[in-house]
């Protein structure tokens, strides 16, 4: 987890959390369409892993083709792994790229190769299975991992955090100037479904204290049904703002929703547009000292980052 080289990088760009992303300026941000994306991880991961089982097997069975489809295997090795890891590991965050992972899929594929165009003992089976399960893992690394959103200004450092409402747990209107006076956290998180999501807001949980020492206030928002929002609620005993975008109405008017975000199939009644992770901090005055509008899912920005800005900024333990 935090200490493992192949899945986690330590923090995340400082330069992309100050705003590496191109604010947009000209009016609201496009609304991101994950239609194709909502269709991909379930079956990749599954199909991947049946890629797996038949390389395996077809090994096992020997023959001349024996050490090629030994090199399908190990391709097919990094995605499914790469999912187990995320959905049971606690993983708060992961490096960009999964360069290690990158090089077993690459490593696979080339046993493979060689076994074909140079040994010439093997024929396009094992190659075919080796390339396919590449394929499906530099998909998922460098095109569902990513949103392809733009910074909105509305949200950037420097800015007065914009108007809006929400709904608490218990029904009652919750306004976002009642964070004024305080300096603020705000979470905008995908819903309880989002392993990162609960990974990160973990992480925030176990550094309360001392956020509570510098009177920080701490909100996480998400357009997840109320009933998961209010078992989240009640699985820390930490005084968290729990709030509820109902129909994702107010990251709609911030320029942070997409659309078919969830993957489709998922069981727990979640619509399927969701938030894109953003995570800001604001002053006692309701300005904006920090935000991360993360482009790649799998990259979030550690606590120690927006701790010593604020910080910085003259909120010091009490």
């Amino acid at each position: 987890m935090g200490s493992d080289p192949f899945f986690w990088k330590k923090g995340s760009d400082p330069n992309f959390i100050c705003g590496k992303l191109r604010p947009n300026k000209k009016g609201p941000a496009v609304v991101i369409d994950a239609k194709y994306k909502s269709l991909f991880i379930f079956p990749a991961v599954g199909v991947t892993m049946v890629l797996f089982g038949v390389s395996v097997f077809a090994a096992l069975l020997g023959g001349n083709e024996a050490t090629a489809w030994l090199g399908a295997a190990i391709a097919a090795v990094p995605l499914p792994v790469i999912a187990t890891y995320l959905m049971f590991g606690g993983v708060e965050r992961t490096s960009e790229n999964f360069p290690f992972m990158l090089l077993i899929a690459a490593a696979g594929v080339m046993v493979a190769l060689w076994e074909q165009f140079i040994e010439g003992t093997s024929g396009w089976s094992p190659t075919s299975v080796a390339l396919a399960a590449g394929a499906l893992l530099l998909m998922y690394v460098f095109w569902y991992s990513r949103f392809g959103r733009i910074a909105v200004a509305a949200l950037s450092v420097g800015s007065k955090l914009p108007e809006f409402e929400l709904q608490d747990t218990d029904g009652n209107t919750f306004r976002s100037a009642d964070w004024v006076g305080a300096p603020a956290v705000i979470m905008f998180y995908r819903g309880n479904w989002c392993p990162l999501c609960m990974a990160q807001i973990k992480e925030i949980a176990a550094r309360y204290q001392d956020m509570e020492a510098m009177g920080i206030r701490v909100a996480l928002v998400s357009p997840q049904p109320e009933e998961h929002s209010r078992r989240l609620a009640a699985q820390y005993d930490v005084p968290f703002e729990v709030l509820i975008d109902t129909g994702n109405r107010v990251a709609e008017s911030l320029g942070i929703a997409i659309r078919n975000g969830v993957p489709i199939g998922l069981p727990g009644g979640y619509e399927p547009d969701t938030v894109l992770p953003t995570l800001v901090v604001t002053n006692e005055k309701g300005t904006i000292v920090f935000s991360d509008q993360t482009d790649n899912y799998r990259v979030r920005p550690e606590p120690d980052v927006f701790l010593a800005i604020l910080r910085r900024s003259g909120v010091l333990a009490k």
